[in-house]
């Protein structure tokens, strides 16, 4: 875990590759939690008998899936003191170059893309950070998901 004192520690890393998460596994069961969470009960996705016979040879996670574990990632690699609140502003830009099969165990690779002061909200001072954010699959030469994600902090 990459540690930062305030939003202005991280400015003259912009460009740089700051951070790298932890390794999560994706398991069937958290697959078939997302599946019902999201309605999304594609066989690729929960019929590990018939996935066995599919493209892949067993079941694979859901694109989506993998974007939602962006900030369970981002959590286990970057932490910003004396900043009173970020928030999830967006994404610029996806893409899920491979698929991540079943056991897999996937990590973050931060990059630092660009930084931009905000006017205060309420009186506290923001700024607007984006991550270029590389999942990739352990074993794996080609990244899982490739993603543009934007937060706000303030503090």
């Amino acid at each position: 875990m990459r540690e930062f004192n305030s939003i202005e520690e991280l400015e003259s890393l912009v460009g740089e590759e700051v951070a790298v998460s932890d390794w999560v596994t994706v398991d069937q069961e958290r697959i078939n939690r997302f599946a019902d969470a999201t309605g999304d009960h594609q066989w690729i996705h929960v019929d590990p008998a018939r996935a066995a016979e599919g493209p892949f040879g067993t079941t694979v996670a859901h694109g989506f899936l993998t974007l939602s574990l962006l900030p369970l990632l981002t959590a286990q690699a970057i932490v910003v003191h004396n900043t009173k609140m970020g928030v999830n502003y967006g994404l610029n830009k996806v893409r899920f170059p491979a698929p991540v099969p079943v056991d897999s165990r996937l990590r973050g690779r931060f990059r630092l893309v660009q930084i931009d002061r905000l006017e205060p909200l309420m009186g506290v001072p923001g700024a607007q950070v984006v991550w270029e954010v590389t999942i990739e699959r352990e074993g794996s030469a080609k990244p899982v998901c490739v993603a543009q994600s934007v937060s706000r902090r303030y503090g």
